[in-house]
């Protein structure tokens, strides 16, 4: 990039005053933070049994000489009850009261619902616990019953969280469904479990009305009031709908003999239905004990987290990253303040103008993302700096890859931090200290760029549905990028070669494979599916193991690197393998696109690419061709903004070190918004890759060549 002399100049001279500070203030850094310490620790992550001897499962050193943090709990409940002995009287749960809405016109003729928010209103864990209690005794009051399954289908809120905690007192399991679920998903989890009983949110009564007559077995209905009255019109009178406040109410004047049972850490707490990438969704059985295992693996490399810390709640509870999270956080003490993706920045769409989003009141300390959020944080971020002018532009660019080489040493950039990323930090309160990502890889650049900008800790977890969230994390010191650490405590990892891929344990430098975990995390299976819970897990010496799928590179560290999936790899006409996968994480990195989801035949010899493209910077593209006067659907049909975006592509597949047959040759800009509403991606942004394939049909078959202006050439 060439800029002028002066901007140049002005530059090298912010450069120089920035090192200047840096190095003065250096021997304070060493007195305050004593890196060295990090320097010298030694790796707390090993190889079991023989060091370096790759047909032996990873664990943790430490395993076999450390009790778990929480000794002596076996149950979801116990771990709640022994926090509440603990923290009785501190804050737990955080809520915002909706004092009203109104409508708002946007300039493209879109109606946004806007919300009138007050302040955060706590309750400590001894409240938590009463409405524990009395929530649990309503709800057999409406006659549920100790090992009959009991849906939640509703938004991530704290009555979602009460109602999971009084019904696993109860030994009530919780079948979790996403709110954003397609009507065959909801129909398929509430049939398959046999649901009586489904909890959830005035705001998805509609969408349960579509499809009650083909429920048979349901006959209540909670819901989670909002500010206007209900239209219970439509609803058949086998139903019984009854409003969530009601039953706080019951269980006041439950009859005593209502005393449920009492768990055991084998009982099934949590029968989570996938959002499903791929087919029906499946429902995983959570054991409580595999509920624990979690936290317990989690406490271990959070070891310095305190109750001063705050977590702000927003992804799905419905997802298991999120659950596991939240469960662990009660273990620990740590508050939690309840928001949305809608109610988040005091930009977001649900947020009034003037009023303050969550995060500006929270002020949290900790969130949890998927890699995509962090994406768009990134590229948003990097938007409004870089559109500012070539001198902010270039001196932006310099602050981040600045403070990333002195974060990689142990150290901060004060000076930066106010200068240059406090406004950055101040979109999310200003206080963060901790981001976990986990549900996909996350982008090396994405990774460093958030450890810039928002916060300087940023790890990276690896686990499933099936093993309860739990299976690996990055330690809180690790200043590494691609990978997600070392195994959590009680947790095996194995490699299983694979041909196909050609991956295999015994690859140089590093041993790779398809990852295998084993230990305490690894759940039941899948529910009423026994031929393929027979093929996933597996008994072996007392141990239980789940084959994930994902294949993963071993550094001599003992952390792990996810590098590829078995269901994302496809084999071109010339027997190429490319991972989709990969192609996706590395181009998903380019400021021109919000999403992407590639495609390979293997009766072709390239790949083509759907594209979802940023708006503003389409638009910015658009006018370097002298067609910004066009409309957003006229850019992406135009054959030359098209030809444009295929070469940024192109360019930017390159500097990602992507083989030529890894770039797509030919590419489709949508103009549908990719959000799990659509049903074309999961709660947690992961791409519904065939769906997304058959939606798209004809596009993929024009850029083949297989069909011209909708006409099949076959036909």
């Amino acid at each position: 990039m060439e800029f002028g002399l002066g901007t140049t100049i002005v530059i090298s001279i912010l450069k120089t005053l920035v090192l200047v500070y840096d190095i003065v203030s250096l021997p304070f850094y060493f007195v305050l933070q004593k890196p060295w310490e990090k320097w010298m620790k030694t790796s707390v992550w090993s190889k079991h049994q023989i060091p370096g001897n790759v047909f032996s499962p990873l664990v943790r050193v430490d395993d076999d000489n450390t009790e778990p943090p929480l000794q002596g709990v076996k149950t979801v409940d116990e771990l709640f009850r022994s926090s509440v002995k603990r923290y009785g009287t501190t804050k737990c749960f955080g809520t915002r009261e909706v004092r009203g809405s109104e409508e708002e016109v946007q300039q493209d003729g879109k109606i946004f619902k806007k919300l009138i928010l007050g302040v955060y209103k706590w309750m400590t864990y001894e409240e938590a616990d009463k409405k524990v209690e009395l929530t649990g005794k309503g709800l057999m009051a409406v006659g549920i019953r100790p090992r009959q399954n009991v849906v939640i289908f509703a938004e991530t809120r704290v009555e979602w969280m009460i109602t999971a905690q009084a019904c696993l007192r109860f030994n009530i399991p919780v079948v979790t469904l996403y709110s954003t679920l397609g009507e065959d998903g909801i129909i398929h989890g509430v049939n398959e479990t046999e649901a009586t009983h489904i909890i959830t949110s005035q705001e998805l009564l509609n969408r349960l009305k579509k499809v009650i007559d083909e429920m048979p077995s349901v006959n209540h209905i909670i819901y989670m009031e909002a500010l206007e009255d209900p239209d219970l019109n439509g609803f058949p009178s086998s139903v019984n709908i009854r409003p969530f406040s009601e039953i706080e109410e019951l269980g006041h004047k439950a009859d005593p003999e209502l005393t449920g049972e009492v768990p055991g850490p084998d009982d099934i707490a949590i029968i989570m239905y996938t959002s499903g990438s791929t087919g029906v969704p499946k429902g995983v059985m959570i054991t409580h004990s595999n509920v624990v295992a979690t936290a317990n693996g989690f406490a271990t490399v959070t070891a310095g987290f305190s109750n001063n810390e705050l977590f702000m709640a927003y992804l799905p509870l419905a997802h298991v990253f999120e659950l596991a999270a939240e469960n662990f956080f009660l273990a620990k003490g740590v508050p939690i303040g309840y928001s949305s993706p809608h109610t988040m920045t005091d930009k977001s769409t649900a947020i009034k103008s003037g009023c303050k989003g969550d995060a500006s009141l929270l002020k949290p300390t900790i969130i949890l993302a998927v890699p995509l959020i962090l994406d768009r944080i990134r590229k948003s971020v990097t938007e409004v700096a870089e559109g500012k002018g070539d001198f902010s532009k270039a001196f932006f660019r310099f602050a981040i890859k600045y403070k990333v080489w002195w974060i990689m040493r142990g150290f901060d950039t004060p000076l930066l931090n106010t200068i240059v990323f406090k406004k950055v930090r101040e979109l999310i309160g200003g206080r963060l200290k901790y981001v976990a990502s986990g549900g996909a890889p996350l982008s090396p650049d994405t990774h460093n760029f958030i450890r810039a900008t928002l916060s300087k800790i940023v790890i990276q977890g690896y686990g499933l549905t099936e093993t309860a969230a739990g299976a690996t994390s990055m330690a809180l010191d690790d200043c590494s990028t691609g990978r997600v650490g070392a195994p959590l405590m009680r947790c095996y990892i194995r490699l299983e070669d694979w041909e196909e891929g050609d991956y295999h344990k015994t690859d140089y430098p590093n041993p790779r494979g398809e990852i295998i975990v084993g230990g305490d995390t690894v759940t039941k299976g899948y529910y009423k599916n026994e031929p393929l819970t027979k093929e996933c897990f597996q008994e072996e010496k007392g141990i239980r193991w789940f084959f994930t799928g994902d294949i993963g590179e071993v550094y001599p560290d003992g952390t792990i690197k996810i590098i590829d999936r078995k269901k994302d790899l496809i084999k071109l006409q010339f027997g190429e393998y490319i991972s989709l996968g990969k192609v996706e994480t590395e181009l998903k990195t380019s400021t021109l696109l919000d999403n992407i989801c590639a495609y390979g035949d293997s009766f072709e010899s390239y790949l083509v690419a759907l594209v979802v493209p940023n708006r503003n910077q389409l638009q910015q593209l658009a006018k370097t061709l002298h067609k910004d006067h066009l409309s957003f659907s006229d850019m992406c049909q135009d054959s030359e903004i098209v030809a444009a975006v295929q070469k940024a592509l192109v360019d930017h597949g390159k500097k990602a070190c992507l083989q030529r047959v890894e770039i797509p040759t030919k590419v489709k800009l949508v103009t549908e918004e990719w959000i799990p509403d659509t049903g074309l991606v999961t709660a947690a942004f992961k791409l519904r890759r065939k769906i997304i394939q058959n939606y798209y049909r004809c596009d993929i078959e024009t850029m083949y060549g297989r069909i011209s202006n909708g006409i099949s050439k076959s036909a």
